[in-house]
């Protein structure tokens, strides 16, 4: 294979990797927590969260993934009653959710980083074009990644809700063991983060 084939492609799997990187962090922020929540249909819930109450404790979870915090910045938290906020198997969740996080936040740094080093290297051995070349299959690459993220979404939303289901359940599988991220509706985090909110997160990750 040519060189500037293996530049190429390599550069335009980079490129995936830093946008998918991107989108990750952009969910990261209570800036899209503020937009999720204020989505039209976004499901009220049945236990009493406001979206006030949501938009309250949900950075919270989002903090603890990106902060150098153990668990019990999570296990410390209490409703006005003196319940703790989350039950013992969604903090072990947030562990797993937490480590997963982080090594993909690494990865994307990591990617980053290779992509202007490689920019670098293109420069001055002349190899622009091929670098050029990658970026911008890298950027077709993401465009049909996010579009078939974006059809399986909208396709659950208004037709099959079990295709964006069974997406999100395969989704998971790549990441934590069996079926230690089922939680019951009247669990915090399903009460936080319903099934409609990783469709809007899916979206806005397409998107971005």
């Amino acid at each position: 294979m040519p060189r500037d084939t293996v530049v190429s492609w390599s550069v335009a799997l980079l490129v995936l990797l830093a946008l998918i990187g991107l989108a990750l962090r952009v969910l990261l922020t209570p800036a899209f927590l503020a937009i999720a929540y204020r989505m039209p249909y976004f499901p009220a819930d049945e236990y009493g969260f406001t979206a006030e109450d949501r938009l309250h404790w949900a950075p919270y979870a989002l903090n603890y993934l990106v902060n150098n915090a153990d668990v019990s910045y999570l296990a410390d938290l209490k409703f006005e009653n003196g319940n703790p906020l989350f039950n013992d198997r969604e903090l072990k969740h947030m562990q797993d959710v937490k480590d997963v996080t982080r090594g993909a936040l690494r990865v994307w740094y990591a990617t980053v980083l290779s992509l202007a080093l490689v920019g670098l290297w293109a420069r001055r051995s002349k190899r622009e074009a091929a670098y050029l070349r990658g970026l911008k299959q890298g950027g077709w690459l993401m465009i049909g990644l996010a579009g078939a993220v974006g059809v399986i979404v909208l396709v659950g939303l208004v037709a099959d809700p079990d295709l964006f289901w069974n997406f999100f359940v395969a989704f998971h599988g790549l990441f934590f063991e069996g079926e230690s991220w089922l939680f019951l509706y009247s669990d915090t985090l399903i009460r936080l983060f319903p099934i409609r909110f990783w469709e809007e997160a899916f979206l806005f990750a397409a998107a971005v």
